[in-house]
């Protein structure tokens, strides 16, 4: 596609002395390989009839080597057909060719951010696997990205939870904790967490007693205690949770460089939001510091609370500017729950304030939340929180069901794609049986696709042919795989992994199409259709490798 786009800028600036921009479609198929409407951008500028810049134009263009045919449609439009030779030589090394957006960008992606003390649930899931197809793209794009975290280690979700330890130790007894097994430690944690949220909600006195645990938490990290009693429950629960963390991103297979506590950021938020204060850019209200966000069309957030404590929003604020502090970065993207759409905006305008090239190079990204098909009864608290490991364990329970076998591979492509293949943005309803289905637009069909082709491959040992004369639907084939660069392309500007879990899905319907009616092995053709199942591969494992799903030869 770029270098047709340089052919028709060449053509008119010789014939017109124009520089313009050129738009490139793919039309229908039995209309040529691409579509162009730049002599009717051209018409007013230069005074002359659309079609006849675009006979012109197309004259010019059919004279390189690459073009087959340059034909002109209606008004002026431009249809162009490439040689059989260049549509086979853009799939040969379709999977090879890369943008370069980014090269050489510093990129930190924070996405994921669970809290500890409380469970990992669906949400994570999802955003862990957004986060990460997103953190893929800037990398494919030549940028350097370090994969991060931000969550809460202190604040009232902390405090609750702590109370409800202290209760059934019997008191700052750290010795205690060591009679909980391994493998319960994170369930027990969150059910200490479900039980705290309900007597905070409903008993005040107990309240009152957790809110001064809050303080008690804040003091352990000011103080830099870790010999206290109280201090040691804290950093083992703590760390009991982190422990959990890392395996739940090894099993996800991705690796975070860095956590953020939000306990190591907040005195930096302190510092910065009191630091504006004085500025003007923050304001005092009834011995609280907020940001008034009215002033931007948006909604005002207290930053510091009235007992001197860092809210959310001051941490957010702390934990943007470690990250430039840490890494200098291009680009900061933020991955979250499209419930923070509006926090965002304000936490980005008030860092607008003080520090707008950094707010300018901070992305937020929201997404929807991820929902169950009907008639699939998974454990929760009140019905609205899924565990992150029953979403694997659900679709490997599905695997099972259909006789296959639950390989955490097919179980991670299934998850993953079901998760990659919308659009970012809205909520998803995520099936596990559809999602495993051999037959639908699944993980599992991709990884089967790939290993189908493998399997064609491993009985051929044909020769490379010297041209490319292609038979209808072997150039048709060869065709939808050239597309691939420009897919990714795409994926890269949009920020967008579900252009290639679209693209991978059409890419094997047009291998199926193609392989129900052309033989490969064993027939006059293999040479030329060897290369092209060799092509198709290595783009199908392309693709699936930047959605970070593992392309197996046998299945």
């Amino acid at each position: 596609m770029h270098e047709v786009k340089k052919l028709l800028l060449q053509a008119v600036k010789d014939a017109y002395n124009e520089d313009i921009e050129i738009v490139l479609t793919r039309p229908d198929e039995k209309f040529g390989d691409f579509a162009t409407n730049v002599a009717l951008q051209l018409g007013k500028k230069v005074g002359q009839k659309p079609r006849d810049i675009a006979e012109k134009i197309a004259s010019e263009i059919s004279k390189d080597e690459k073009v087959a045919k340059a034909e002109v449609a209606g008004p002026g439009f431009i249809n162009i057909t490439m040689t059989d030779q260049e549509i086979f030589n853009s799939a040969d090394k379709a999977a090879t060719i890369k943008p370069q957006t980014y090269k050489d960008e510093v990129v930190v992606a924070e996405y994921s951010d669970p809290n500890p003390f409380k469970v990992l649930h669906a949400g994570h899931v999802y955003t862990t696997v957004v986060g990460d197809g997103i953190a893929t793209l800037f990398e494919i794009a030549g940028a350097k990205v370090h994969r991060v975290n931000f969550g809460g280690d202190v604040g009232r979700h902390v405090a609750i939870t702590m109370w409800v330890i202290l209760q059934k130790l019997g008191g700052e007894n750290p010795e205690k904790l060591t009679s909980i097994p391994e493998k319960d430690r994170t369930q027990w944690l969150a059910d200490c967490y479900v039980e705290g949220n309900n007597i905070f909600e409903t008993d005040d006195q107990i309240k009152v007693e957790m809110i001064a645990l809050n303080k008690r938490i804040y003091k352990i990290h000011s103080d830099n205690d870790h010999d206290s009693d109280f201090a040691k429950i804290y950093w083992l629960a703590r760390q009991w949770s982190y422990e959990a963390f890392d395996a739940f991103y090894d099993r996800l297979g991705t690796k975070m460089e860095k956590y953020y506590p939000e306990s190591e950021v907040a005195d930096l938020g302190i510092t910065k939001v009191k630091e504006q204060l004085a500025k003007g850019v923050f304001e005092e209200s009834d011995g609280a510091v907020i940001f008034p966000g009215e002033k931007y069309d948006l909604h005002t957030r207290v930053f510091i609370n009235s007992e001197g404590l860092p809210t959310y929003e001051a941490k957010d604020i702390g934990v943007v500017l470690q990250k430039y502090e840490d890494y200098h970065f291009d680009r900061s993207v933020i991955v979250t729950d499209n419930e923070q759409q509006q926090y965002m905006s304000v936490i980005i305008k008030a860092i607008e304030q003080f520090a707008p090239k950094l707010a300018k190079a901070t992305t937020y990204i929201p997404h929807g939340k991820v929902k169950l098909a009907g008639g699939v009864k998974m454990s929760s608290r009140k019905g609205n929180i899924i565990k992150a490991s029953e979403v694997l364990d659900v679709t490997a329970e599905a695997l099972r069901e259909s006789d296959r076998n639950a390989d955490e591979d097919v179980v991670l492509a299934a998850v993953k794609y079901a998760f990659l293949k919308y659009r970012i943005g809205g909520d998803i309803i995520y099936d596990p049986k559809e999602s495993v289905s051999l037959q639908g637009n699944s993980g599992p069909y991709l990884q089967y696709a790939h290993a189908r082709a493998c399997s064609i491959l491993a009985k051929v040992k044909s020769s490379k042919p010297t041209e490319h004369n292609f038979e209808p639907m072997e150039r048709s084939l060869a065709r939808k795989i050239g597309e691939y660069p420009e897919v990714v392309e795409k994926a890269v500007t949009d920020l967008m992994p579900h252009h290639i879990a679209v693209y991978l899905y059409e890419l094997a319907q047009a291998f199926n199409r193609f392989y129900e009616k052309n033989r490969v092995v064993d027939d006059a053709r293999e040479a030329i259709r060897v290369q092209l199942v060799k092509a198709y591969r290595d783009t199908l494992a392309d693709g699936l490798s930047i959605l970070k799903i593992k392309a197996p030869e046998k299945m």
